[in-house]
């Protein structure tokens, strides 16, 4: 029996290639049945889809359509809404300061009027002064506690020194009357005058503020921020500068001191009347001949006043009578709080209702001007004009 090596035996099933799968054939897609119809026919073809991804394209269209709409209109809305906030919230600013203003406003007529006053006293008016100046501090307290808007905090600075100026002018003066000593002394006396002047001063100086460094401004800066219906009020505590001028004061010191020693002031004191012009037309009156008068809605006397003497006069009365038939028809008063030495005012008396008998008659039209203390001369105080009423 032969041996045989191992190593020449070979086993040939080994060797065998390794089994590969056979591709697997793509399905075909089933071919869509025709649909038959009647008889045997092909019947309707099915509706066209649009392709796939326009639908919803346009769906995106829309929608991205709608929220710009939206989005603008809300835009129109917020604008309109901050409009409104802004109007309302400049309204709001204007109301406080239009209270104060105004209140200011009549305590310097009523400042004017106490200056002008007849048997004024030096006392009084200390005292009346110093009460206005407390009036004007607390003015100046309120304006501090406003809260303006953003664009107006700097201008709102201004009317605060305005009730400043205000305040501390009438406790200077209060101050300085203080001071005064009735001397006879010139160098003495200018010196108080001087004193009181500068006091004036400030509230001059307290209309210019409130004017030229904030109504104004304020006014322009309103147009600048398209707010429209919002008035920025005036203030003028000052209605003549030639008020609290160092003449008017060496006036008011000579009148302290005729009112101090009770008697008759001295010097020459004294008004006169002037004309009366009928309006409209500017119909002089005439004391020598008849003048006709057309009458309308309208229809005004004015008197023009002059004062004849050296010195200040104050709170002039005027009387204005209109006779029909001898019998007094319509009486009138006014009064002329102040008129300068050798200057003029007028005073204007209207609103008639005359009755129907003064048309076609005769009247007259007498005007009287009230003596001033002082005065001496009455002959060219009183004058009287005969007109004829006609209808305009």
């Amino acid at each position: 029996m032969n041996t045989f090596d191992d190593d020449n035996i070979e086993f040939d099933f080994f060797d065998e290639p390794e089994t590969v799968e056979a591709p697997t054939r793509g399905r075909r897609r089933p071919k869509p049945e025709t649909p038959v119809g009647r008889g045997g026919g092909p019947g309707p073809r099915p509706p066209m889809r649009p392709p796939t991804g326009i639908v919803p394209l346009a769906r995106l269209v829309g929608l991205i359509a709608i929220a710009i709409a939206v989005v603008v209109a809300l835009v129109f809305w917020v604008g309109a809404c901050q409009g409104k906030s802004k109007h309302d919230e400049y309204a709001s600013y204007a109301a406080k300061v239009r209270t104060l203003a105004q209140s200011s406003s009549r305590l310097g007529v009523e400042f004017a009027n106490k200056l002008s006053s007849a048997g004024l006293k030096q006392s009084d008016l200390e005292t009346s002064l110093q009460t206005y100046a407390q009036q004007e501090q607390q003015a100046y307290d309120e304006a501090q506690q406003i809260r303006p808007p953003g664009p107006l905090r700097a201008l709102h600075q201004s009317l605060i020194e305005s009730f400043e100026l205000r305040a501390k002018g009438l406790a200077g003066l209060g101050d300085a009357l203080t001071q005064v000593s009735g001397s006879k002394n010139a160098q003495a006396q200018t010196a108080e005058i001087n004193a009181l002047t500068a006091q004036g001063e400030l509230l001059t100086a307290s209309d210019v503020v409130w004017d030229q460094l904030y109504r104004l401004p304020a006014t322009q800066q309103l147009k600048a921020e398209g707010v429209t219906g919002v008035v920025i009020p005036e203030s003028h505590f000052v209605a003549d500068p030639d008020f609290v001028s160092a003449r008017s004061f060496g006036l008011l010191l000579v009148r302290l001191g005729g009112a101090s020693t009770g008697g008759t002031p001295g010097g020459k004191h004294g008004d006169s009347l002037i004309s009366v012009v009928a309006n409209p037309g500017s119909v002089s009156l005439s004391t020598t001949s008849a003048t006709t008068v057309a009458v309308s809605a309208g229809l005004t006397f004015v008197a023009t006043v002059a004062d004849s003497g050296n010195y200040q006069e104050v709170n002039v009365p005027v009387t204005l009578t209109i006779s029909i038939g001898g019998t007094r028809s319509i009486l009138k008063r006014q009064t002329i709080a102040l008129i300068q030495a050798a200057q003029q005012a007028t005073v204007s008396f209207g609103n008639f209702q005359l009755p129907t008998s003064a048309f076609g008659a005769k009247a007259t039209v007498t005007v009287d001007v009230g003596a001033v203390a002082g005065e001496v001369n009455l002959a060219n105080n009183k004058a009287t004009y005969t007109v004829f009423f006609t209808l305009g």
